[in-house]
């Protein structure tokens, strides 16, 4: 029986992973900040849960050295916890940008490079890492989330010629707008009223398209069938965009020039 470990697994797309991984028979290490809170992943079978705040060195190493010490082993690594920024980055603090970028970046290496030892040991593992659509195109007002996912995609673009030879995968998967707390109350808007009279009408614009996407999304159901896909598919393949927009407008970015595709987005929010 495989196992898996995946951060951020007490909502969203972190949640309906486990559940997945656990009704087709694998053994989950369902991580999160405050397992005490977790009513549900407790209570399936092959599922344990573990203490793990990925800005924490030390709560990471405990938690990979307990489902190595629980299970007997780990085939699988999924990268999830993060959540999102969104706002007008002249109001954004330093404080502001380092903790979404020690939680969606540095909490990522440190996971990675805690479960890369022992799959280097075995001569195999998968490390699956939960970007974004935002991580190849931009979207208004997501500046520093989208330099977060720009970095988890190019670290780990490269990171695959290293471990390849070992014997470990590194795939990404690319979600588009999923109806999860990212929307709600994972996200963190930063304006300020001093600021409001320079970009109040951009932001409303912006703000409503935004939170439309949200509410017509798809659950975090169709992204847990793709970390499955990707964790079991066993192919060479890096990349795993899933839902809309990430099926339109991935495609479409790779066959326009950069002043067309600045033009679609602008216009898709009125702009």
């Amino acid at each position: 029986m495989k196992t898996i470990l995946i951060t951020g697994a007490s909502s969203g797309i972190g949640k309906a992973a486990a559940r997945l991984f656990a009704q087709r028979g694998w053994q989950v290490a369902a991580t999160m900040r405050t397992p005490a809170k977790e009513t549900e992943l407790g209570k399936l079978p092959n599922v344990r849960l573990y203490a793990l705040d990925v800005t924490d060195p030390a709560s990471i190493e405990a938690a990979v050295q307990g489902v190595l010490r629980d299970f007997g082993g780990l085939d699988a690594l999924v990268n999830n916890a993060g959540y999102g920024v969104d706002g007008v980055f002249e109001a954004m603090t330093d404080e502001t940008i380092a903790r979404q970028f020690d939680t969606n970046v540095l909490g990522l290496m440190r996971c990675t490079r805690a479960v890369i030892p022992h799959f280097r040991q075995q001569g195999r593992g998968c490390i699956i890492q939960i970007a974004s659509v935002g991580g190849r195109v931009t979207f208004p007002l997501y500046s520093i989330y989208h330099a977060t996912k720009w970095a988890v995609e190019g670290f780990s673009e490269s990171l695959q010629y290293e471990l390849e030879p070992l014997g470990i995968q590194v795939k990404i998967v690319e979600p588009g707008a999923i109806k999860t707390d990212f929307y709600d109350r994972s996200r963190e808007f930063v304006m300020r009223d001093d600021l409001r009279p320079a970009y109040g009408e951009f932001v409303s614009k912006v703000e409503k398209v935004s939170m439309d996407a949200g509410a017509k999304a798809v659950g975090p159901e169709v992204v847990a069938e793709t970390i499955f896909r990707a964790a079991t598919d066993g192919k060479a393949k890096l990349r795993y965009p899933i839902a809309y927009p990430a099926n339109v407008l991935l495609p479409l970015r790779r066959i326009t020039s950069d002043g067309v595709f600045r033009k679609v987005v602008k216009s898709s929010y009125g702009l």
